[in-house]
């Protein structure tokens, strides 16, 4: 290998792991409740109940990620990293959630207030214990 290449070698390393690293992590953190039925109708998508995956894995927008209806339709990754209880979260779980509703807007209740998004029962009951009312999550748009 000419020199020049070897002097680049410990750069090319670098690179390499950090691009593992960067695209390893899911990017945005923010927090999420939990909202239970009825879930129709939704600011995305009216009465029409085809609207959710039939894995019930969906979400309400919260005032962050909402972008003035934009999100609608929107899929994310999200993982619960922690809670204010311990032994909340499922660290090992991952779901994609489709967003069908903005929380202002919704139907019923959320856990709590303020979040960057709300989970149907069975996408929070997926990624945490069902019983916690808010836990904080990373979540990358797909």
């Amino acid at each position: 290998m000419p020199r020049a290449q070897l002097h680049l070698l410990p750069w090319l390393s670098f690179f390499f792991t950090v691009s593992h690293i960067i695209r390893s992590s899911y990017g945005d953190v923010g927090t999420s409740a939990q909202y239970p039925p009825p879930y129709l109708p939704t600011a995305c998508y009216g009465g029409d109940a085809g609207q959710f995956p039939s894995s019930n894995l969906f979400a309400a927008a919260g005032d962050g990620i909402w972008d003035n209806g934009a999100a609608c339709g929107r899929q994310y990754l999200v993982r619960c990293i922690s809670a204010e209880q311990p032994r909340t979260c499922f660290l090992d779980q991952n779901i994609q959630v489709k967003i069908v509703d903005y929380v202002a807007m919704a139907n019923s209740q959320p856990s709590e207030t303020g979040t960057t998004m709300v989970l149907s029962e069975a996408a929070f009951s997926t990624i945490a214990n069902s019983s916690a009312t808010l836990i904080n999550i990373e979540f990358q748009q797909v």
